[in-house]
């Protein structure tokens, strides 16, 4: 028996809904046809955007876009997307494909999915081939309700009254493919660039930590574990003893990509053997030694933890799929890829009170994708029901948990066989996750629980084998189903997790007789 601990009434932080964020690049199929078809297509649309597309997103309570890179950010320039769509340039997607981007997916039409998707905004800025003047207009154009040039011009394109920019990104992978910058000079462009980043929706310029009506400016963080990145931006944005959330930053982002191979040989997302699965799993549970170590330097400069650390790219990247164009990333997705994102989000959930935003990538056809689609029809992944399990922590308050757990999997390369994160919600209830890592063994599992009285269970769990996915042909061969065989005991729960499992347990309160 597998003894599990919750104590409801030592509450922690709160987990951001925008921990549960995702991704959307001009990177092969995710924007046009993905989610993107035009307004005179013959696939259902509301102005352009797949209806079907954006009715599954709603169901998950997708919080945050970030959008338009990656690396596409990087050599975008934003006056492409913006007038008659006839007349906007074309230009070569350098980076994925070396396909023609027509640009008749720019600001207005990110902009009118976020309304339609009911979520914030997330931009990331050109500054690898941008100009401070570029980044410094986009911010205008977008944000300003005054009398301006940029405030005219997008009157002109049809939208007079201003958006609003929740959070704005000032340059993607600077280390990389963003530049090629070392740590120093991209924390000084940094400060230069995020300086015209203007707060032009409010007069009042309070720190934005403690205005939500500011746009929040995320700094380019490290690559996986280059810690001397992490150090060297921070020390850097820190200097002269301001704080650097006093309107210079809000966060630091972190990208790291589960992958059980070589970069030159990633590995099937579909054909796999057990010792790979394990492997996939053990490189997934690196998040948590990650989150730890770039956690560590940012407490030294930030021991209050006001500044987030936003891990804006997550998930598992594979070959691509066999006869695809291998610059549009496509890969297929199976139970294997619900265990990894069970366990990412968990981890995240546990590490809230710096974690504050992530972005799985990539939304539809790309990656980790949570949706596929070929022509009109639309496939939900394996870990698109994972985030529906999970929608139930967002703004939720962590609470303090605890689970036994044995080492499984590769000798020499084990993994825990299951990760938790237990919150209360808004409502007083109490909401858990679990994940079974097991490809073979159920677990039995008694819950205390400390602080709360279990009244009422409902449960929900999504499972299967460790090769199954979703196609066209079988669009629901895996999905979430009740789970019903929860038995109330005196001071918590039992219950047998499957192997290969990740489970949602919403618990209630008795109710007043």
């Amino acid at each position: 028996m597998t003894e599990y601990y919750i104590n409801a009434s030592h509450k922690k932080n709160r987990i951001n809904k925008e921990i549960y964020g995702h991704f959307s690049e001009h990177l092969g199929r995710c924007i046009y046809e993905g989610i993107y078809v035009g307004e005179h297509s013959d696939i259902p649309n509301v102005n352009g955007m797949r209806k079907d597309v954006v009715d599954a997103l709603r169901e998950i309570k997708v919080p945050v876009l970030r959008w338009p890179g990656g690396c596409f950010a990087d050599e975008y320039h934003w006056m492409d997307g913006i007038g008659p769509k006839k007349q906007r340039k074309k230009m070569i997607n350098t980076h994925w494909g070396g396909v023609i981007e027509d640009n008749s997916f720019g600001t207005h039409e990110y902009m009118e999915l976020a309304r339609q998707l009911g979520c914030e905004t997330y931009i990331n800025g050109n500054v690898g081939s941008g100009t401070v003047r570029e980044m410094s207009e986009w911010i205008e154009y977008m944000t300003f309700g005054g009398v301006s040039p940029m405030a005219d011009l997008r009157a002109q394109n049809g939208h007079p009254d201003p958006w609003k920019v929740d959070f704005f990104g000032v340059g993607n992978e600077s280390w990389g493919c963003g530049g090629n910058m070392n740590p120093e000079y991209y924390a000084n462009e940094y400060r230069r660039y995020q300086t015209y980043v203007r707060q032009y929706a409010v007069s009042d310029q309070e720190p934005s930590i403690n205005n939500p009506e500011l746009i929040r400016k995320i700094a380019c963080g490290p690559n996986t574990d280059n810690i001397e990145w992490t150090e060297t931006v921070l020390k850097t944005l820190f200097q002269h003893n301001m704080p650097a959330y006093h309107g210079l930053t809000d966060g630091l982002s972190l990208h790291y990509y589960t992958v059980p191979g070589s970069w030159e040989h990633k590995g099937s997302a579909t054909d796999f053997d057990e010792k790979t699965y394990y492997t996939t799993l053990s490189k997934a549970c690196y998040m948590d030694k990650l989150i730890r170590m770039h956690s560590g330097i940012m407490d030294k400069y930030d021991p209050e933890k006001k500044l987030g650390l936003i891990v804006d790219e997550w998930g598992t990247w594979y070959d691509v799929e066999p006869g695809t164009n291998p610059g549009f990333l496509y890969q297929q997705n199976t139970m294997r890829d619900a265990i990894v994102a069970g366990i990412h989000l968990n981890l995240f959930n546990q590490h809230s009170d710096r974690v504050k935003m992530t972005c799985i990538a990539q939304m539809v056809n790309v990656l980790q994708a949570v949706l596929l689609t070929d022509g009109d029809k639309l496939v939900r992944t394996p870990t698109y029901y994972v985030f529906d399990l999970f929608k139930a922590h967002q703004d939720a308050t962590l609470v303090a948990s605890h689970i036994e757990t044995i080492p499984i999997g590769n000798e020499g390369d084990p993994v825990p066989n299951l990760s938790e994160s237990a919150s209360v919600d808004q409502d007083g209830r109490l909401q858990i996750t679990i994940t079974n890592l097991s490809c073979d063994t159920a677990y039995p599992i008694h819950t205390h629980l400390a602080g709360f009285k279990a009244g009422h269970v409902d449960a929900e769990i999504l499972t299967g084998d460790i090769h199954a996915k979703n196609t066209f042909e079988q669009p629901d061969a895996v999905k979430k189903a009740c789970f019903s065989d929860v038995t109330l005991t005196e001071d918590g729960l039992l219950f047998t997790i499957p192997a290969c499992s990740v489970l949602h347990l919403t618990v209630e309160a008795p109710t007043a007789s």
